[in-house]
């Protein structure tokens, strides 16, 4: 049976049925983002400190653990830290401290309670107060980078909704921004429920998943134009049949597509995480994993059933199927003209054959004909 199913996606035959379930992916959806939903409005975001502004210090790891780091940072600066982690693996590990905005002061008083503690070494192996670095970004400065990111995302979205709606038409383009609406709420929700830090390596992520997101539905989409193309001027299938075939023909490649994308990015966070511990590179990578696989499945169980059920609310579209089921069924729909009498499928053509004489040029009694007789 599974083979059968494999061999049937591999050859893109059109045997699984992917639009005619698409109640099915539509509850499954429906949960997925009620789900989301709430870990976005109960949770919340954990905002890196471009968005939320504050103060960040970092210096080596080694030796040093994370309570004791937050025990002198409090000593010296009268401030709660809001997070300390180690970040990386082996000898790149990096102790971070995030907290609210400090002035210079409380930070010339962390770093040197900090260097005095721990006595961190720099690349020669000798202690150096160098190491023990510090980043500091302004509430208005982050106001400012949310602003922006949210009108780049708008930016995008009008414009890729201006194109589908110019290259194909209204109804796929709504189609697809249904599908990349339940990517980014999908990808919120995760980083909300899971606590995943949201820097602006982030937002650039999401968008670069949005777009892969959208140039398989456009595949997809595009293969749907070509099969439904003068689609009611027969009735081989509907419009619903024609699009589900178009998915079963591209879907091998989305997935091949999902695969040779994910793995590079998979790798990526292996670097970046466990053994380099860049923060920029661990933000990117996450959020492009999550968001690879969740615009395939958007792409093929989403966009097209979505398309499908704006489809089927056309007159003309409703009336086809009609035709469609009515020719399979043998009967003639109420709509249908009668053929003229003598041309429907009923009629018969006689033909007649002429009889030749027995004995050409010869009379009945076998005698010759000559004129006057």
């Amino acid at each position: 049976m599974s083979s059968s199913i494999f061999r049937r996606l591999y050859t893109g035959e059109g045997g699984i049925d992917f639009v005619g379930r698409r109640r099915v992916w539509y509850s499954i959806t429906g949960v997925v983002l009620v789900i989301c939903f709430l870990g976005i409005v109960v949770r919340g975001f954990t905002l890196g400190i471009d968005f939320e502004g504050g103060t960040k210090m970092n210096m080596p790891a080694e030796g040093i653990s994370t309570e004791a780091a937050a025990e002198v940072f409090t000593d010296a600066t009268g401030v709660t830290p809001q997070k300390v982690q180690v970040v990386g693996a082996g000898d790149s590990r990096i102790l971070e401290i995030n907290s609210e905005r400090l002035n210079e002061q409380q930070i010339g008083e962390a770093r040197e309670q900090l260097f005095d503690t721990f006595k961190p070494v720099d690349a020669t192996g000798e202690p150096n107060p160098d190491v023990v670095g510090d980043s500091t970004v302004s509430e208005s400065w982050g106001s400012t980078i949310t602003n922006r990111m949210l009108l780049s995302l708008g930016v995008f979205l009008v414009l890729i909704f201006g194109y589908i709606t110019v290259r194909f038409e209204r109804d796929m383009a709504i189609a697809a921004m249904g599908g990349l609406f339940v990517d980014g709420v999908v990808v919120a929700g995760i980083y909300a429920l899971i606590g995943f830090e949201v820097t602006p390596a982030t937002v650039i992520g999401l968008l670069t998943v949005l777009a892969f997101s959208l140039y398989d539905t456009v595949v997809v989409f595009d293969k749907v134009k070509e099969n439904t193309a003068g689609f009611l001027n027969t009735t081989r299938r509907t419009y619903s049949e024609q699009a589900n075939l178009a998915v079963n023909q591209t879907v091998m490649r989305s997935i091949a597509t999902t695969v040779i994308s994910a793995l590079p990015i998979a790798a990526l966070m292996v670097v970046a995480v466990w053994l380099m511990g860049v923060g920029t590179l661990k933000d990117l990578a996450l959020v492009q994993f999550i968001g690879v696989i969740e615009g395939t499945f958007s792409s093929v169980f989403l966009a097209t059933p979505i398309l499908v059920t704006l489809k089927n609310r056309q007159r003309k579209v409703r009336e086809h199927n009609d035709r469609v089921l009515a020719e399979r069924e043998g009967r003639q729909t109420p709509d249908a003209v009668p053929a003229p009498e003598g041309h429907g499928p009923s009629a018969r053509r006689t033909v007649t054959t002429p009889v030749t004489p027995v004995n050409p040029g010869h009379g009945p009694n076998g005698a010759s004909w000559r004129p006057g007789q």
